[in-house]
């Protein structure tokens, strides 16, 4: 009797295992399993987030509506990223670089198929502001890390020790993350406040101000330090009146301003803005702004060089090699094959087709987040980030950046379609 009752239980097991095999929901739930992963992991592992992201895309592949997705592609949201990467390939036709930096060049792009995908399948999954979730809670966790490090330096992951306060990546994605959450908890914490549940807004101004106190007293990118009241300014002009506004940046002033006093390390980051540009000019060192100004003028003058479809792709390097002058501690004797600008980065590569293609991409997914919600929010301040970090940093194509761009649109786009389909269909019952 043992034994036949094992041998039932065995084959329960397995026939319950098939069942779920060949259940697309089971698949679905599976998918969002790896995509929760993905986002989790990216604060932390380079790898961990391709290995779960691979996954997920498996996941997605046994029960895909092949011809509904074809279908989603068709979409301007999801075919202009799709177009930048055709565009790579196709401009390794009539670059000059060697066939290896050209095809090293498509690399940082290819991310960007990844958002149609995101798109059509958070579109379909309840389970988006899981995601939401995952990236928070994993960054409040990065920030804990990172207040460890600050006073044990020797818990780093990072071999050289030289960045305080990070224990993995560097302290611009740390910035980027940190700015990201900080300032998307403003809008959930207005729509509690105005709810009057305190205690659960008085929790997420306690974790946004986590962030901020890190990046006031541990390390903060400049990037952050410019691009932080774009955001905020951009929330207050969507969610605000003009007297809470008023109010609002009255607080934040008196905050920044306490901050600026009592932290060392932000008055520092800051003057760096004014001692890099003096040392650039005066002496031509290469200083991480006087870098970036030498970078920009030696693109600029590539970009005229070849304006309608650029030099092709990968040719950056070798263009910055030909122009270097000086020799030694110069800036002028730098070569690079990213210009820390992404305007300027596909410009080069490849001129005002490749700019159209991406303000077309910016553009788009801007127009796809205007409405009221958690998502509508969280996807506009995604690519207003992007947008105006990419001012100082190729962040579109830079793989942490660009992960979190590609991530955070699809999740937030895929439930805004979701919630539209949702109302279109409400409306039409109602009528």
């Amino acid at each position: 009797m043992t034994d036949q009752a094992t041998t039932l239980a065995r084959e329960t097991t397995g026939q319950t295992l098939w069942r779920r095999f060949r259940s697309p929901a089971a698949w679905y739930e599976t998918a969002d399993l790896f995509a929760i992963l993905t986002v989790a992991s990216l604060p932390w592992s380079t790898s961990l987030t391709a290995i779960f992201n691979a996954v997920f895309l498996l996941c997605m592949v046994p029960f895909l509506d092949v011809r509904a997705f074809l279908q989603s592609l068709k979409r301007p949201i999801a075919a202009a990223p799709i177009a930048l990467v055709l565009l790579a390939l196709v401009g390794t036709l009539w670059s000059d670089a060697a066939w290896g930096a050209r095809l090293y060049a498509v690399n940082p792009t290819v991310k960007l198929l990844v958002l149609p995908v995101f798109l059509y399948h958070f579109e379909r999954s309840p389970r988006g502001h899981w995601m939401f979730i995952a990236f928070l809670v994993s960054c409040a966790l990065l920030s804990v890390m990172s207040w460890l490090v600050a006073f044990y330096p020797n818990l780093t992951l990072k071999p050289d020790h030289l960045e305080r306060g990070i224990f993995v990546k560097n302290y611009i994605d740390q910035s980027q993350e940190f700015a990201l959450c900080a300032v998307a908890l403003a809008y959930p914490i207005v729509m509690l406040l105005r709810e009057k549940r305190y205690w659960f807004a008085g929790l997420l101004i306690a974790l946004a101000l986590s962030f901020f106190v890190n990046m006031a007293f541990v390390v903060v990118s400049r990037t952050a330090l410019v691009t932080v009241p774009i955001m905020f300014g951009v929330f207050a002009l969507l969610h605000l009146r003009w007297r809470s506004i008023a109010i609002i940046s009255a607080a934040l002033l008196a905050g920044a301003a306490l901050a600026w006093q009592a932290s060392p390390q932000l008055r520092k980051t800051a003057d760096t803005f004014a001692s890099d540009y003096t040392r650039y000019v005066e002496k031509g060192e290469p200083t991480s702004l006087g870098l970036r100004l030498e970078f920009w003028r030696k693109s600029l003058g590539f970009f005229a060089e070849a304006p309608i479809k650029g030099h092709g792709t990968g040719s950056t390097r070798g263009l910055f090699e030909q122009v270097k002058t000086g020799s030694g501690y110069q800036a002028s004797a730098e070569v690079i094959g990213n210009p820390h600008n992404q305007t300027l980065n596909v410009a080069v590569q490849w001129g005002i087709i490749g700019i159209a293609v991406l303000y077309a991409t910016w553009i788009l997914h801007l127009l796809l987040f205007r409405g009221d919600g958690l998502a509508y929010w969280v996807g506009l301040l995604v690519v207003v980030q992007n947008v105006f970090t990419s001012l100082f940093n190729s962040h579109l194509f830079d793989f942490h950046e660009g992960w979190m761009y590609v991530i955070g649109v699809g999740v937030a786009g895929g439930m805004v379609i979701r919630a539209r389909r949702v109302e279109a269909k409400v409306g039409e019952a109602g009528s």
